[in-house]
């Protein structure tokens, strides 16, 4: 019996851990517009989209390089909720992801889409970088250069 409760404490604990934070658009909504001193990055993406996947390294070397200069990396995954314990959670742990990781689950996309960028037509990987003086959306793919030419406008501006 107490193997057991062990058992059961050890699981909850180390569970825990595995926590993802879930949002509709409106609890997303706060974290992509967020009004302060820092430069933001907001990366959509998801698990099963391979140029996604193939720039999430550019994300997370960008996140730890200009860290200390304010900027904050968000990546927002669009995979489905059924695929949250089977792909997400696994994918983020297997690629040690130290950005900060969502999911949007929100079926309606007609809605939040053009509240996220009037021209975006859906399709990922899409990009956000902004801060207080300018927002620009970017719907592609980047390389390491590429990524870090367009966020050095930003903190250059800072």
């Amino acid at each position: 019996m107490n193997r057991l409760i062990a058992l059961l404490l050890f699981c909850v604990l180390s569970c825990g851990s595995d926590k993802l934070e879930v949002y509709d658009y409106d609890g997303l909504e706060p974290l992509i517009n967020k009004n302060d001193d820092k430069v933001h990055v907001v990366n959509f993406w998801a698990t099963w989209c391979a140029p996604c996947v193939k720039e999430l390294p550019y994300f997370e070397a960008v996140n730890e390089k200009y860290k200390a200069e304010g900027v904050e990396v968000l990546l927002v995954s669009l995979d489905f909720p059924n695929k949250y314990d089977s792909n997400l959670k696994p994918f983020i742990k297997e690629n040690n992801l130290k950005s900060k990781v969502v999911a949007l689950d929100d079926t309606n996309m007609n809605r939040w889409l053009p509240m996220v960028d009037k021209d975006w037509s859906g399709a990922i990987p899409a990009t956000i970088i902004y801060n207080n003086e300018k927002r620009q959306f970017y719907e592609q793919s980047f390389t390491q250069e590429e990524l870090e030419t367009e966020l050095l406008k930003f903190i250059q501006q800072n």
